[in-house]
């Protein structure tokens, strides 16, 4: 096939080089990024990754992705809070004595779920109150694009909520704050809410909850029947020494919602006061190849010092090779002209010319040699040229 060249531009080749660069970049983007819903690397509408990367550019605090509970036995508690969002399987055995440990040594643990089991069982598991509803919550006088994206505007007078106005939320489901509450007998909100019958805290302090107007029930539920209520969606309770707090909507952390109001103020609040932020992926979908590989250079001291070394004598190996041939080539220039190789000296000169105009070509082009190099340059193209005429 004839090569389409426009001027000294190869296109076969360097639309060759363009695929292998395109196709390298698809595999990097495949093996550092996720489309698993909630991924923390999944960059897209339904993943977490600007939660997380919100989190690391955060200087007051240091984050970690856990991806075993076994990690939670060598962090101090007091000082870490751990966000589980909407895990897809639940904690059991060693995983839940862990998780309950932690709770009871003073870690605050902060569970984001709407309609699955494993959410209610994490917080059975710690000894909270709070618990999911699990049906979904929606509201038609507050809303954002529908119903079923209700607009949470009763923020609690509590420290975390100092930068909160609302939640905007996607469908979530509302918070049992206790075992003393009955969702479906809620009211308007009074001065009584959170004290039990006989006045006294009860399970869980709200943080937010909706505006009265909102109900739980399926999307096609006869409005006739239903007796709207301010339902709390959040509520954080002392457990032992630490804190459970549970939020009925894991899609606040999401891409697509984080940055509605007023959704990231809302997921700041809450390790407000923490030294280390903790994420916890044990019991989500796996991580993507990269994200592992990093994650796992850094927890162990033995393999950053493997890959360190590896570095260091591939970058010596490197180096080597350019070194050798430059000082090779200095050498030569100092030596002689009777000793200098003329290997390749004679390919620079273009074809058919005399003797005399080797010569000038050669004076010209390469004005350091001396008159001798020259000749023996001339002299093995002679060679090369009666050679030829011999074949």
């Amino acid at each position: 096939m004839r090569r389409l060249v426009r001027g000294r531009v190869e296109w076969p080749r360097v639309l060759l080089v363009a695929l292998a660069l395109a196709v390298a970049v698809a595999v990097v983007a495949l093996a550092a990024t996720s489309t698993a819903a909630f991924g923390l690397y999944n960059p897209w509408w339904d993943g977490t990754a600007d939660f997380r990367e919100g989190i690391e550019s955060d200087p007051a605090v240091e984050e970690e992705i856990v991806r075993d509970t076994a990690r939670y036995d060598e962090l101090d508690a007091n000082e870490t809070v751990a966000f589980v969002m909407a895990p897809d399987e639940p904690y059991e055995g060693a995983d839940a004595d862990r998780m309950r440990a932690f709770v009871a040594d003073g870690g605050t643990l902060v569970v984001l779920e709407n309609f699955g089991p494993a959410g209610n069982e994490l917080l059975l598991t710690v000894g909270a109150e709070a618990r999911f509803d699990g049906r979904l919550l929606r509201d038609e006088q507050h809303h954002f694009r529908g119903p079923a994206m209700p607009i949470a505007t009763g923020v609690e007078d509590h420290p975390w909520m100092a930068d909160v106005e609302q939640l905007t939320l996607n469908y979530a489901t509302a918070v049992d704050p206790g075992e003393d509450v009955d969702l479906d007998e809620l009211d308007e909100p009074d001065e009584t809410d959170g004290l039990d019958e006989a006045g006294e805290p009860a399970d869980a302090t709200v943080l937010v909850r909706t505006s009265e107007f909102a109900y739980l029930g399926p999307e096609d539920a006869d409005l006739d029947e239903i007796e709207p209520a301010a339902y709390p969606v959040a509520t954080v309770e002392d457990v032992g020494d630490g804190r459970a707090v549970a939020v009925g909507d894991p899609s606040i952390a999401i891409n697509a919602m984080i940055g509605e109001p007023d959704n990231e103020a809302f997921l700041r609040g809450l390790y407000a006061d923490a030294d280390r932020v903790v994420v916890d992926v044990s019991h989500a979908e796996d991580l993507p190849p990269a994200a592992e590989a990093v994650l796992a250079l850094r927890g162990s001291p033995a393999l950053q010092l493997l890959v360190g070394v590896v570095g260091i004598a591939a970058i010596a190996g490197l180096a080597r090779r350019r070194v050798r041939p430059t000082i090779s080539r200095r050498l030569e220039s100092r030596l002689p002209a009777r000793f200098r190789p003329i290997d390749g000296d004679a390919e620079t000169v273009p074809a058919g010319l005399s003797d005399d105009e080797r010569v000038e070509f050669l004076r010209r082009r390469y004005p350091e040699w001396d008159e001798e190099r020259i000749r023996r340059v001339i002299t093995a193209l002679n060679r090369d040229d009666v050679k030829g005429e011999a074949e």
